[in-house]
C-alpha cells in the first residue's frame, strides 16, 4: 500500500510537471529533447520509461514517484526541493510559504525525529505511532528534509565506525532497489532493528530477497543473512552524532 506522504509527493510532482509544460520546458510529444521520453531518461535512466512517467501523472494510477526520483527532478529542472519533498515554500523558490515564515525559521525547523531504538523497531516512523515520552523532534544545521529518524546505538558491533552511545540519523529509502552495497543502513524487519553494512542477495530471478548484514567489528560479530519482504523498512544512515 502506498503511504499518504508518497501520494502527496506525487500530487506535487504532477503540479510541477504541469508548470514545466506551461513554461515550455517539457513538450510531451517533442522529439528534439523536451519530450516525455527525454524526461524519463533524466529521471529514471531510460527513454523507454516514458510510460512510467505517464503513470505517475495519472491520478487514477496507483504508481507514485519515489523520493530519490523526485530529488533528481529537482536537480534537473530547477524545482525547489523543499517544496517538492516537504511541501514547504513554492515550486520554484521565489515566494515565501503561505504562512509567511521567515527563511531562517524554515531552515531551522525541527525535522529529525528522535526516539529509542526499541520504540523505532516496534512501530511506524510517525508521531502517531509513538507514545509521547518516546519521541521528540530536533534540528541539526545541514541536515534537511522530511522522513528523518534518529536513535542511540547500543553495543559495540559497529565499532570503530559507530560507537556505543552514538546517535545515528537515518533517511528512509523507498525499497530494496535503492540499496547500495556496503553502505550502512538501519534495517527494520519483523520487530527487529539492525544498523549494519548491507549487501544485497538475489534469488534465481535476480530479485533481492535477502540481505547480508555485516558488522564493522568483524572480530566479535559474524555476518548474518536476513530474509526480507515488502514489509521490510530500510533507512540509510546519513549522519553520526557523537558525544562532545
Amino acid at each position: 500500500m502506498i503511504r499518504e506522504d508518497r501520494r502527496q509527493l506525487n500530487e506535487r510532482f504532477i503540479q510541477a510537471f504541469q508548470m514545466l509544460e506551461e513554461r515550455g520546458v517539457i513538450v510531451k510529444n517533442d522529439r528534439s529533447g523536451k519530450g516525455i521520453g527525454d524526461f524519463a531518461k533524466k529521471v529514471l535512466g531510460k527513454r523507454s520509461y516514458g510510460h512510467i512517467i505517464r503513470a505517475y501523472l495519472n491520478p487514477d494510477d496507483k504508481r507514485c514517484i519515489d523520493y530519490s526520483q523526485a530529488r533528481i527532478v529537482c536537480r534537473e529542472y530547477g524545482i525547489n526541493e523543499s517544496w517538492l519533498i516537504d511541501g514547504i515554500g513554492s515550486p520554484f523558490g521565489f515566494d515565501l510559504p503561505a504562512n509567511h515564515m521567515e527563511a531562517s525559521d524554515i531552515a531551522y525547523r525541527p525535522n529529525i525525529l528522535f526516539t529509542t531504538a526499541e520504540a523505532f523497531a516496534g512501530t511506524s516512523v510517525d508521531a502517531g505511532g509513538f507514545a509521547p515520552e518516546d519521541y521528540e523532534y530536533y534540528h541539526i544545521p545541514g541536515v534537511s528534509g522530511n522522513g528523518l529518524v534518529s536513535f542511540a546505538i547500543k553495543g559495540n558491533s559497529m565499532e570503530p565506525v559507530i560507537s556505543n552511545g552514538d546517535i545515528v540519523i537515518c533517511r528512509e529509502i523507498s525499497g530494496l532497489h535503492e540499496i547500495k552495497d556496503n553502505k550502512i543502513y538501519a534495517v527494520k524487519n519483523n520487530g527487529q532493528l539492525w544498523v549494519k553494512y548491507v549487501q544485497r542477495l538475489t534469488d534465481s530471478r535476480g530479485r533481492v530477497n535477502r540481505l547480508k548484514l555485516i558488522s564493522a567489528n568483524h572480530l566479535e560479530y559474524e555476518p548474518f543473512i536476513e530474509e526480507v519482504n515488502e514489509h521490510t523498512r530500510l533507512y540509510q544512515v546519513i549522519r553520526r552524532v557523537s558525544e562532545v
